[in-house]
């Protein structure tokens, strides 16, 4: 996934694909950045996660933009991470790290670390950043990796047909990489979610204070576009500033500590699934239709050098 260039900089090598996230300038000062893998859920490769910063960065940076709308293509939002993924060996358009972890290698776990860290720790943080008011969009399933794309955004807009889950236990890991669970959720909710494992609908979710309206999905659109447009209509800087002051009051109360803690105990996850398995995940957990479909690298899913965790 990474090479070293002439000028000595590392770089991240991925899949040269188009079109995995688009990006619309609409009326009154709104972007709108889609989601665009509808045929595999949405699910978030290393292109697309790089091309959704490139989307946020624009957004941020274009003084037009007051109000950003995140959305997916198709019928779900994001079904998470793209196993299949983790160990591309493809090459293709390279991009420069945006983060300070600087050499990035697979093959031990200060690599992994590091590539986490790049890829989804410091992007999602980059993100709940942005001095913009962000809104998600969700319908279907936001699953996981998916929840944490929900999760840094300002406003949660759910469809009536949105379903949220953080299934990860099941494969040895504690939860997603971006742990805002206890936030987003309460404690003892939290742990029922990551404990269980359950999927809860959308109007479970507004009512524990992690989704804000819950909507027809047929006026989903409609309804997230007419508030976008009600916010990019206040003053920038109140705004701005409003963000900020919430944001910096949710980090007093330590949501990035705990974060960074509970980022440790993911990678010592991933630790312990390579003693026992050999590879970054427990295989026991894979659903059998995925791992029939093949595809997962002995990266993910390790030699089977253990029958059970």
């Amino acid at each position: 996934m990474t090479h070293h260039d002439d000028s000595g900089v590392w770089r991240v090598v991925v899949p040269n694909e188009t079109g995995l996230v688009l990006y619309e300038n609409l009326e009154d000062g709104i972007a709108r950045i889609t989601l665009n893998r509808p045929s595999a859920g949405n699910a978030q490769n290393v292109a697309m996660i790089y091309a959704l910063n490139e989307a946020f960065m624009r957004a941020a940076r274009d003084k037009a933009v007051r109000c950003i709308i995140l959305c997916g293509a198709g019928r779900h939002f994001s079904t998470g991470h793209d196993l299949k993924d983790l160990a591309h060996d493809a090459v293709g358009r390279d991009y420069d790290l945006t983060s300070t972890w600087g050499d990035v290698q697979t093959g031990d776990v200060e690599g992994w670390l590091g590539w986490e860290h790049e890829t989804y720790l410091d992007m999602c943080r980059r993100w709940r950043s942005i001095p913009k008011p962000v809104i998600a969009q969700v319908q279907g399933a936001c699953i996981a990796g998916g929840l944490m794309l929900a999760w840094i955004c300002d406003i949660i807009v759910a469809a009536e047909d949105a379903l949220f889950q953080d299934p990860v236990v099941n494969i040895g890991v504690l939860g997603v990489e971006y742990f805002a669970h206890v936030w987003e959720l309460g404690g003892r909710k939290a742990k029922e979610l990551l404990f269980t494992s359950d999927s809860w609908d959308a109007r479970q979710a507004r009512e524990m204070g992690m989704v804000n309206h819950v909507v027809p999905a047929a006026d989903l659109e409609m309804f997230v576009h007419d508030m976008a447009r009600k916010i990019a209509a206040k003053p920038t800087l109140a705004i701005k500033l409003a963000k900020e002051a919430v944001n910096a009051a949710l980090d007093m109360q330590g949501l990035q500590k705990s974060i960074d803690l509970a980022f440790a105990y993911h990678q010592l996850n991933h630790a312990d699934n390579r003693l026992r398995f050999g590879g970054l995940l427990n295989p026991n957990g894979i659903p059998e239709t995925v791992l029939r479909k093949g595809g997962l690298s002995e990266l993910v899913i390790g030699d089977g050098r253990a029958e059970s965790a």
